[in-house]
């Protein structure tokens, strides 16, 4: 490998299947992190091929595994979360069993009262790709509400709001016109995804979201896919999701 070719060091953990690129680089910052011996730094270079990459005092294996993208329709109710000693069911529970002794990680997660579309993966940088704000990926979501909502407040949530630091805000909200409590139902569309943003968002404005649930990112829907269903992604499938 040449000078040119040497990689950051939380692509190459990303890659190896062990964490996202977002966990790779916290264990960086929390000092878990060796190269050859040394602290490793954010940001910092490295030839996976020869340099003696330790986490948490394990040697990373070089060799990439086979890279898994599953689609889940997330049930209500159960937990994204490896394991949670006050809940008898997570999210991995429902993997068929050829996929529970790998890691895997969400490529954004649902909370416990919501449901749709989940993407697990082993692959670090695809999930950095479907999660990164920068990359555009939408994500499409059926809201309902806990009363009807004002029109004129749709301007507003796609503003946004500043809440604990951070700016939550709406890309698209569209009103339903049919169905059962249309007046209480809209779609949200998301390119970036903060923890329970849709729900801090509608509560800003005095709304409280009823029920929630993701049905498309990208391209890619839910689509003869039943609550509590699983399937692996064919490349096709995946491309989908990236898909203009």
């Amino acid at each position: 490998m040449s000078d040119t070719e040497f990689i950051r060091l939380q692509k190459v953990i990303a890659e190896s299947g062990l964490a996202s690129r977002r966990e790779a680089e916290a264990w960086i910052e929390q000092g878990l992190v060796t190269v050859n011996g040394k602290t490793a730094l954010i940001g910092q270079k490295v030839d996976p091929a020869n340099d003696a990459i330790k986490v948490n005092g394990k040697m990373l294996k070089r060799t990439t595994p086979k890279k898994i993208v599953l689609v889940m329709n997330k049930p209500k109710g159960i937990l994204c979360s490896n394991r949670d000693p006050f809940h008898d069911k997570t999210v991995f529970d429902y993997l068929p069993k050829k996929y529970q002794k790998i890691k895997l990680f969400y490529a954004g997660r649902l909370d416990k009262d919501s449901q749709g579309m989940l993407i697990l993966t082993n692959d670090g940088q695809l999930a950095n790709k479907i999660t990164h704000p920068a990359n555009k990926i939408t994500k499409k979501y059926k809201v309902l509400l806990s009363k009807p909502l004002e029109l004129k407040l749709i301007p507003k949530l796609l503003k946004g709001v500043n809440l604990e630091g951070e700016h939550l805000y709406a890309t698209k909200i569209i009103p339903a016109t049919v169905g059962l409590k249309r007046d209480c139902t809209v779609e949200v569309h998301l390119e970036q995804g903060r923890k329970r943003e849709i729900r801090r968002l509608f509560e800003a404005f005095g709304y409280f979201v009823e029920r929630l649930q993701r049905f498309q990112i990208g391209g890619l829907t839910l689509k003869g896919l039943k609550i509590g269903e699983v399937k692996e992604l064919s490349n096709e499938n995946l491309d989908l999701i990236f898909k203009k």
